[in-house]
C-alpha cells in the first residue's frame, strides 16, 4: 500500500500535480499494489471513500469517535475500501487496551494502528489479537466513562497546527489537562513541562493554529484553558 499523506485536496486523475498518475504508473510497474490516502479532514476522507480511486483510507478512529466517523467507516465498507484506524488509542488518551480492542473488532474491515511504544504493550496486544475480547457490560462502562470525560472538543495531538510562531508546543500544551491525568504525570509537571506551559502566555492569537486544525478547534482558547488548569494543579488541585 502506498498512501498520499493528509493532502488538503484529494489527488485525482487529470490534476495539474500529476500525483495520481504517478501512483498509477507505479502500480503498473509493480512497485506498489494498492493506492491509499490518509487524512484528518472528514470532508476529504468521505470524498476519497466515495471516489472509487482509492483502495484504502487511513483516518483517526477509536471508541471516542463520533457518529459521523462511524458513518465514514460504514461508507468505506459499502464501497469496498479498506479502513486503517489511525490513533486507535486516541494518541495515548485511551489507556484500556481490552476495551479499545473489543470496540474496534466489531468493524470487520478496520485494521487499527495501536501506536505501541513498549514491548509489554506489544505483548498485550498480541494476546488480545490471539484471544479477541468481547464487548462486555464492564468494558462498555469503561468506554462510556471515557466518552463522558474525553468527548467533544479536545486536541488529538496530530501536530498539523505546528510549528507555532511563538514556540508553543501546541500538540502537547493543548491537551495537557488530559495527559497529566491519563499518563505518568511526574515528568509533565516537572521543570520541562512547566517551561512548555509557560510559553502559552506568549500566544498572540494569530490564528495560524486554528486555521490549520483539521478538527476546527479554537486552539488559542484551548491552550489558555489547559494552562489555567495546569497552574491550578501545580498549586495543589488534585488530579
Amino acid at each position: 500500500i502506498y498512501q498520499f499523506h493528509n493532502p488538503a485536496v484529494m489527488p485525482v486523475p487529470g490534476a495539474a500535480s500529476g500525483l495520481y498518475e504517478a501512483m498509477l504508473q507505479a502500480k503498473e510497474q509493480g512497485k506498489i499494489r494498492y493506492i491509499g490516502i490518509t487524512n484528518h479532514r472528514l470532508v476529504v476522507a468521505r470524498q476519497a471513500a466515495l471516489s472509487g480511486l482509492y483502495d484504502t483510507l487511513q483516518f483517526p478512529f477509536s471508541y471516542l469517535s463520533e457518529d459521523r466517523e462511524i458513518e465514514l467507516v460504514q461508507t468505506c465498507r459499502a464501497q469496498n475500501v479498506g479502513f486503517i484506524a489511525m490513533k486507535a488509542l486516541s494518541g495515548g488518551l485511551i489507556t484500556h487496551a481490552a476495551a479499545a480492542c473489543a470496540w474496534l473488532t466489531r468493524f470487520d474491515q478496520v485494521v487499527p494502528i495501536w501506536g505501541i511504544q513498549r514491548m509489554r504493550e506489544l505483548d498485550e496486544f498480541l494476546s488480545l489479537i490471539a484471544n479477541p475480547p468481547t464487548l462486555t457490560d464492564e468494558l462498555q462502562a469503561v468506554i462510556d466513562a471515557d466518552r463522558q470525560e474525553l468527548g467533544g472538543d479536545f486536541c488529538r495531538g496530530c501536530g498539523y497546527c505546528m510549528p507555532c510562531p511563538q514556540g508553543i508546543e501546541i500538540n502537547t500544551c493543548a491537551r495537557m489537562s488530559l495527559l497529566i491525568r491519563r499518563a505518568p504525570s511526574e515528568a509533565l509537571l516537572g521543570p520541562a513541562g512547566q517551561e512548555k506551559m509557560r510559553r502559552v502566555a506568549d500566544c498572540v492569537d494569530c490564528g495560524q493554529c486554528s486555521a490549520k486544525c483539521p478538527y476546527n478547534l479554537d486552539t488559542p482558547a484551548l491552550l489558555r484553558k489547559n494552562a489555567r488548569d495546569y497552574q491550578e494543579v501545580l498549586a495543589g488541585k488534585p488530579l
